[in-house]
């Protein structure tokens, strides 16, 4: 249970808690995602969109410190697929932009889990790459995983009794830097957004979740636009 708190093999004297965490995925509607991936047609750019997101979803609830994941959508054919893979699906009640919607869901979580918000289009996340950053986040501190163009988030995230605060936007990365969030250096999976097709042909050389490289398989030879 997420009151629970377990410790890693430490000596007594300083045992450190291992917080356990609820994440929030924001996806929007799947008409107008993507739109850098338009190359492809518009049903394979959906297609794309949506298995990102289901990708980003399973490992979330295979990430041994994820309590519960949280979808934010007002998509019904998203919420539908993303309800099957596990996530807890709510609508976008605030429908003013990503950071209200970030912080509408988190303000649904049990107030003893932390809070994470995770990019809905990250295809290559893996469970470790998730252990990996939570667990570095330190008591009392905000923590951010910036993308690998080194101006965007991908991962926000905020312990228990810490407000997330997002600031996403085109610098986002320096503006939660700016907020006093503390930079992690993050796993390459956790890094690696996809929003044009130069960014899913090196997605799918690092690795891509099942969802993603069933569309992928799918696209045979226009992964090559």
């Amino acid at each position: 249970m997420p009151q629970q708190r377990l410790s890693r093999r430490l000596p007594d004297c300083c045992l450190v808690p291992v917080v356990a965490w609820g994440l929030v995925v924001p996806v929007k509607r799947l008409a107008l995602a993507k739109s850098r991936l338009g190359a492809y047609g518009d049903d394979v750019r959906q297609a794309l969109a949506l298995a990102f997101a289901v990708d980003v979803v399973t490992a979330g609830l295979a990430c041994p410190l994820v309590h519960e994941v949280i979808v934010v959508t007002d998509d019904p054919h998203a919420a539908g697929r993303l309800a099957e893979a596990g996530a807890r699906i709510v609508p976008d009640a605030p429908d003013a932009g990503l950071n209200p919607a970030l912080a509408h869901g988190a303000d649904l979580l049990d107030e003893a889990l932390g809070t994470a918000a995770v990019s809905a289009d990250l295809p290559c996340l893996t469970p470790e790459d998730l252990t990996s950053a939570l667990a570095a986040v330190v008591a009392g501190a905000r923590a951010f995983v910036a993308d690998a163009g080194g101006t965007g988030t991908t991962l926000l995230a905020a312990p228990p009794g810490v407000a997330l605060v997002p600031s996403y936007g085109t610098r986002s990365r320096a503006e939660h830097l700016a907020s006093g969030a503390v930079e992690l250096e993050g796993r390459p999976g956790l890094r690696r957004d996809v929003d044009t097709p130069a960014d899913l042909q090196q997605a799918v050389q690092l690795g891509v979740g099942r969802a993603t490289a069933a569309v992928v398989a799918r696209m045979g030879a226009t992964m090559d636009r």
